[in-house]
């Protein structure tokens, strides 16, 4: 959660830890139970990691390690996680006021609950100062006897979870910098309004999905149902140096509610050759002088750089200006100074499976951040034809934690998918209320 994460191939139980799936509710094989007969209060655990996501704004690339933490403090970042579980807890009351939230004390859960207006029953856990990923394991394992258990944090939050063999339906609430498993929902307020819902027909469940990907529009399943959701994870220190490799480890069941769900994230492998390069050209031929470039992460913005012959990175923010690299690998303090009082132009690439465009893995373009770029020279968005069409239909999305912010964006927006080649494509914040 913290620190000390266990060695990826061994849970904190001692099972392998890739490829397996959570017990109880989370087996596939076994339908979930209806907790909450005869009208029994609706029970819901929640668990805070208070250090997710903290390492995205500082150019990170990840939160693991108190090394890493006490960096991003230093490079003037601040936890959220605990902010976007508060979020979460707001829209669940808001819909389903009697339900009972269990916790861990302070910043693992209490502090999220009392920020909402609720009242936190504790369970009897002294968490480290800071917490690790055994007391979030150690957190489940206490929560046996919820309905449904909310998780804020990012991947390795999940696997954390995944760790303790929940015996209930689980939902995260997206707080990490990099948020590539699919049993997270797309905004802290999906979550909370999902869990509110789940709720209601908790009553009526004892039906589950088999085990099913969450990628594709629509919602399936009845009343109460779940589904087998991927938790995957990245090497972090390899993630830093620009190799991606996510690693399956399991799978939990969550409530069947598809488009709350952001879905596994998908990679580029199926795209065409010399696409990444054709929309480079495009990009490169928009390039107005006098204007900054803020390039976003990924193998298509780089392909940008690499077109104009600069050494950008490919998982970080870039900031380019007639044909020169600005700075590179910039943090959001930094990239908030070299925005302002300059014409700016964003140019980012979009999340295959999940349409994020804002909000996972480009942290450094914070709310301060867009709103200056919004009211100057506002977006470039990049994806490939397989990419677009891999969304079936489901909108682009923003999520800076900042609804003003994200409004900004919201309508539709052209896409470059190659060499004078585009698409309009809507474009919306991922706070805005989904179907079930």
């Amino acid at each position: 959660m913290t620190t000390d994460r266990p060695d990826p191939s061994r849970t904190a139980a001692g099972r392998p830890g890739p490829s397996r799936a959570a017990g109880g509710a989370g087996d596939p094989g076994r339908a979930a139970r209806p907790r909450t007969p005869g009208g029994a209060a609706f029970t819901v655990g929640l668990i805070v990691n208070p250090v997710a996501g903290i390492g995205g704004p500082a150019g990170l690339k990840g939160s693991d390690g108190a090394d890493v933490q006490r960096e991003a403090l230093a490079r003037g970042a601040s936890p959220r996680a605990g902010e976007r579980a508060a979020l979460a807890v707001r829209a669940l009351l808001a819909r389903r006021p009697d339900t009972r939230i269990v916790t861990v004390a302070g910043p693992m859960g209490e502090d999220s609950v009392r920020a909402a207006g609720g009242v936190p029953e504790l369970v009897r856990q002294a968490p480290g100062d800071p917490s690790s990923p055994r007391d979030t394991t150690a957190a489940v394992e206490a929560m046996r006897d919820v309905d449904l258990l909310l998780f804020a944090g990012g991947d390795g939050t999940a696997r954390d979870v995944l760790d303790g063999s929940p015996s209930c339906p689980v939902l995260g609430v997206p707080a990490g910098v990099k948020v590539y498993s699919g049993c997270f929902a797309v905004s802290p307020a999906a979550a909370g309004t999902t869990a509110a819902e789940f709720g209601r027909d908790a009553g009526r469940a004892g039906k589950t999905d088999g085990p099913e990907s969450t990628d594709g529009p629509g919602s399936t399943g009845g009343a109460g149902s779940t589904l087998a959701a991927e938790v995957v994870d990245l090497d972090e220190d390899a993630y830093r140096s620009g190799r991606v490799s996510p690693l399956l480890y399991g799978t939990l069941r969550v409530p069947a509610a598809r488009a709350r769900l952001s879905g596994r994230k998908v990679g580029s492998s199926a795209a065409a050759p010399g696409s990444a390069e054709a929309i480079a050209r495009e990009v490169a031929a928009r390039m107005r002088p006098g204007v900054r470039y803020v390039l976003g992460p990924g193998a298509t913005t780089m392909a940008v750089g690499r077109l104009l012959g600069l050494s950008t990175t490919l998982l970080g923010v870039d900031v380019v200006q007639d044909g020169e690299l600005v700075a590179a690998d910039v943090t959001e303090r930094r990239l908030l100074g070299l925005v302002d009082g300059h014409e700016t132009c964003a140019v980012l690439s979009v999340i295959g499976g999940q349409g994020f465009v804002l909000g996972r893995g480009n942290q450094q373009i914070g709310p301060a951040v867009l709103k200056k770029i919004m009211a100057s020279g506002g977006l470039l968005v990049l994806a490939t034809q397989q990419k677009l069409a891999g969304l079936g239909g489901r909108p682009l999305l923003a999520d800076t934690g900042d609804p003003e912010a994200d409004a900004l964006v919201a309508g539709h927006v052209s896409v470059i998918t190659g060499h004078r080649e585009s698409a309009v494509y809507r474009i919306r914040p991922a706070t805005e209320e989904f179907p079930a």
